[in-house]
């Protein structure tokens, strides 16, 4: 049954809801849908008194550990921490407070191309069952190819179901965005997410696009409930207009039977 899966994106330091595809190193600065007046521990204290688990905590570039730090004290063993994790460092995430580790970039040379040896390493370090691959993705002419550096630089690697054959023996989950729709409440990538689902071996969280109930619910038809889902720019937590979070909070506590249709969204 899919879950909703709450997420805390970090840039310099603020909780944010960023257009993915405008994350650049150079340039302009991103596109920002919403910029917190709340730091990070106040979202993961929210998510703690409302039983959410297996969220993530994703930091978009430097500055901010600290604040990542912070959120994983409020929640301590509840959520995920992503951006710069390689075998160095995860092991202090985890000490930290972090249930898993989410790994993208360390697992690529600069060219793109997969490092075996990367995560090998990341294994030793915190152990298959603290690990999350991130195969966040753009969409080409031959299917989905994973891109790493906030989503800036494709890799070798497509999004298919012979890579999560090859992958899920040294990880615990997966975690996909789906970069090109990222933060544009535009709808989700339906047929990315029924790809996921026909695999269906790991636990799999889904995130880019969800702008409403009724995106959260195609999740869950589309992947035959195998895939999670984070609602970012579209939910009011968040300054969106799209779908309430409480809403959201009941949709994790229904019964299988119970329809999506019967959740009164208050937005």
């Amino acid at each position: 049954m899919t879950r909703f899966r709450p997420c805390i994106d970090l840039h310099h330091g603020q909780v944010k809801q960023i257009v993915g595809g405008t994350l650049r190193d150079e340039g302009p600065g991103p596109k920002e849908n919403f910029v917190s007046t709340q730091p990070a521990s106040w979202f993961a204290a929210k998510f703690r008194a409302d039983g959410l688990t297996g969220g993530h905590v994703i930091k978009l570039g430097p500055g901010n550990d600290e604040a990542a730090r912070e959120a994983l004290a409020a929640w301590p063993g509840g959520l995920q921490i992503g951006g710069g994790i390689d075998a160095r460092n995860a092991a202090s995430w985890i000490e930290a407070g972090a249930s898993h580790v989410v790994v993208t970039s360390a697992l690529f040379d600069a060219a793109g191309r997969f490092l075996p040896d990367a995560l090998d390493a990341l294994v030793r370090a915190v152990g298959r069952e603290r690990l999350v691959i991130d195969l966040s993705c753009r969409r080409q002419a031959s299917g989905w190819v994973v891109a790493m550096n906030r989503w800036q630089t494709l890799t070798e690697l497509r999004v298919d179901h012979a890579t999560l054959d090859r992958l899920a023996s040294s990880c615990a989950e997966f975690l996909i965005h789906a970069a090109d729709v990222e933060g544009l409440c535009c709808g989700i990538d339906a047929e990315l997410v029924t790809l996921l689902g026909a695999w269906g071996g790991i636990p799999m969280t889904y995130a880019g696009g969800a702008a409403s109930l009724a995106d959260v619910e195609l999740v869950q038809s589309a992947s035959a409930g195998r895939v999670d889902v984070t609602v970012g720019s579209a939910l009011d937590l968040f300054g969106g207009k799209g779908v309430a979070y409480d809403t959201l909070v009941t949709w994790n506590r229904r019964s299988p039977a119970t329809p999506a249709s019967n959740l009164k969204s208050q937005i």
